[in-house]
């Protein structure tokens, strides 16, 4: 499996360099995710730019590394994710439950967004 990491403060971008997110790749997919969690990342963006085809198993990658970062408190995000693959996360109904952005940017965006949002839910918890 051929992949990137690009740590920032608040998050991290996981890059999969493979084109195909099978049953082969899934599992090693899982595994980065859960070290990447357990180093403190609870925001993850997921780059599918190179992804042409998904299977289930590669699904069930993605839906996991969804539930580590919501587990954590955090976001994860698709981008990059072509017409076919946005098919199959449209058939599946996973577009419903997932954070899916057009753009790196919008994804990191979002992101940015979510933690502003956390940091102002934390605090006026404790005013009430």
């Amino acid at each position: 499996m051929k992949f990137s990491v690009d740590k920032q403060e608040k998050f991290c971008v996981f890059t999969l360099g493979d084109d195909r997110l099978n049953s082969q790749v899934g599992p090693l997919l899982k595994s980065e995710m859960i070290l990447l969690n357990a180093e403190g990342f609870r925001n993850i963006i997921f780059d599918m730019t190179a992804i042409k085809y998904v299977d289930s198993s590669g699904l069930s990658a993605i839906l996991i590394s969804d539930r580590l970062c919501k587990n954590a408190g955090g976001t994860f995000v698709i981008t990059g994710a072509n017409d076919q693959v946005k098919r199959l996360l449209q058939i599946s109904q996973l577009d419903s439950v997932l954070n899916i952005t057009p753009t790196l940017q919008e994804a990191k965006d979002l992101i940015v967004m979510e933690e502003i949002e956390r940091d102002f839910n934390d605090t006026h918890e404790h005013d009430v």
